[in-house]
């Protein structure tokens, strides 16, 4: 997705905004959250607040998604997520709707250390678990505010396969094709539910060595679960990927698809990356190798 539209977003702007709308907060001190994350900008207001702010018009949809469905999903959830607190509105200074959130301790999994992965695994497959259970009526189809999360992965099948063709020899081209078109092969016929969307190491915060929350919830919607289950490939290996699928019994047709979301991110970043020794381009390597040996044991 092309980032020259996104918005710098100084400190001093969230000073202000939050002292003008939300004078009772006007004394909080206000610094940035590092890292700062992509869809939005995050800044720490005071010690028990979190300034949450759309860098970008194509995320600005998020904040009355996540206002309005986080608290009725939060009662239902087995790990706290995000609670909005108010909502800030658009001025000359700054185009869209904000958010403040309460402050959640911990430190995402791609900077913690946890325990065990085979614990997180199956803590995570029971968040996901519960939170594919919840009741989605009015609830929001898959579409452009989540960029097609939860809907059909035909979606991006001209970005995958060009992102294919640009890295050539870099990846074995016909076998990663091979996973792209079994995940293409099925679809979604069951009752559409919850998902994250966005299920990542980034996205799960990790307190004592154990998740302890599940944050950014703009990518959430109503259709396909398969997009959650990345973390099969994107983290877990083992015991501990036995654990997780456990934990999430659906058929091989959605753990397919699943496979073929975690093989167009690794892909189209791996393409996009243009240094093949940064941790990026590593990263979705591995991903890449780890689908493909599973598609090698699973004799397809």
């Amino acid at each position: 997705m092309p980032d020259d539209d996104r918005l710098d977003i100084p400190a001093s702007l969230v000073r202000q905004l939050v002292a003008t709308q939300f004078p009772a907060w006007a004394g909080l001190g206000v610094r940035p959250v590092v890292p700062g994350g992509w869809d939005h900008r995050s800044f720490r207001l005071g010690d028990e607040l979190l300034v949450r702010m759309p860098s970008a018009a194509r995320y600005a949809a998020q904040v009355e998604k996540e206002n309005r469905w986080l608290p009725r999903l939060a009662p239902h959830l087995p790990l706290p997520i995000p609670t909005p607190l108010a909502r800030g509105m658009p001025d000359a200074r700054y185009p869209w709707s904000w958010s403040v959130y309460r402050w959640i301790d911990g430190a995402s999994l791609d900077r913690a250390r946890v325990d065990d992965d085979v614990s997180l695994a199956c803590t995570l497959g029971a968040f996901l678990a519960a939170l594919h259970q919840i009741d989605t009526t009015g609830g929001p189809a898959a579409g452009p505010h989540n960029f097609f999360r939860g809907g059909p992965l035909s979606v991006y099948d001209e970005e995958t396969r060009t992102a294919i063709d640009t890295l050539g020899p870099r990846v074995n081209g016909p076998a990663v094709t091979a996973v792209w078109r079994t995940a293409l092969a099925s679809s979604w016929d069951g009752t559409p539910v919850w998902v994250h969307g966005d299920v990542s190491v980034g996205n799960l915060l990790v307190r004592k060595g154990r998740l302890a929350a599940v944050i950014d919830f703009g990518s959430m919607g109503v259709g396909d679960p398969a997009c959650d289950l990345t973390m099969a490939w994107t983290r877990f290996s083992g015991p501990a990927r036995a654990v997780f699928r456990t934990a999430l019994p659906f058929d091989e047709a959605t753990w397919s698809r699943a496979a073929g979301w975690a093989l167009w991110k690794a892909v189209i970043t791996l393409a996009a990356e243009p240094d093949a020794s940064s941790s990026r381009a590593h990263h979705a390597d591995r991903v890449i190798q780890s689908l493909l040996a599973h598609r090698t044991r699973c004799g397809r």
